[in-house]
């Protein structure tokens, strides 16, 4: 079960990242001895599934320590079987009571997922074209369907539409996951992290997060 409300789990998220935007971080958790401490065991305060883009380093954005955060990532936070399992393993074994999945401005994947609607776009090695595809759902709903000049396309409100898919994606193909969270034990934050400014906005948040994000 569950060591935290998903509310009090996020709003822990929150306060790590407000130190880490002020320059006050406090590298929590870090040391030996807790090294030592989580040799046999976890129980992490909550799961994070994002993007692999160096920049979004995880334990840093949030100034978590080793064993507080259970993290999953692949190019764009494109949802797999192996995500999922990912996932459910920690809420299902672990009992982590927040998922946070989290996207990001600049994405390369995002960008490249604009850039192959364009009408002379350069086609992509199949792996890496394989996951840009799913982020094109997101593409066209922003762009409409058809070749497109892919410099009119605004990439942000592509990458907030393409994390709305990916919760809703995640909850879709997870019974055990949209249960967690119809039982109040689990709540799912969408969030965007911000490159230059360091913060994390929510943009979609399932389950009961208390105090509300606004």
């Amino acid at each position: 079960m569950p060591t935290k409300r998903p509310g009090k789990a996020w709003q822990e998220m929150l306060r790590g990242n407000a130190r880490f935007v002020a320059g006050e971080p406090r590298h929590p958790r870090q040391d030996v001895e807790r090294r030592n401490e989580l040799a046999h065991h976890q129980l992490p305060d909550a799961a994070l599934f994002g993007c692999a883009d160096s920049r979004l380093a995880a334990e840093i954005i949030f100034d978590k320590g080793l064993g507080d955060l259970f993290v999953v990532r692949n190019a764009g936070q494109v949802i797999s079987d192996s995500v999922v399992g990912s996932l459910e393993y920690a809420v299902g074994v672990l009992g982590v009571p927040l998922i946070v999945v989290l996207g990001h401005d600049e994405c390369g994947a995002v960008r490249a997922a604009i850039d192959s609607r364009a009408e002379d776009a350069t086609p992509l090695p199949p792996h890496i074209d394989g996951i840009i595809q799913r982020i094109v759902p997101a593409v066209t709903r922003v762009a409409g369907s058809g070749p497109i000049d892919p410099d009119t396309v605004d990439a942000l409100l592509v990458g907030k539409e393409h994390l709305r898919d990916t919760v809703s994606e995640l909850l879709e193909r997870s019974v055990m996951i949209a249960e967690a969270v119809a039982a109040g034990t689990l709540a799912i934050v969408g969030a965007n992290y911000r490159l230059t400014e360091g913060t994390v906005n929510p943009d979609v948040v399932v389950g009961r997060v208390d105090p509300p994000v606004e």
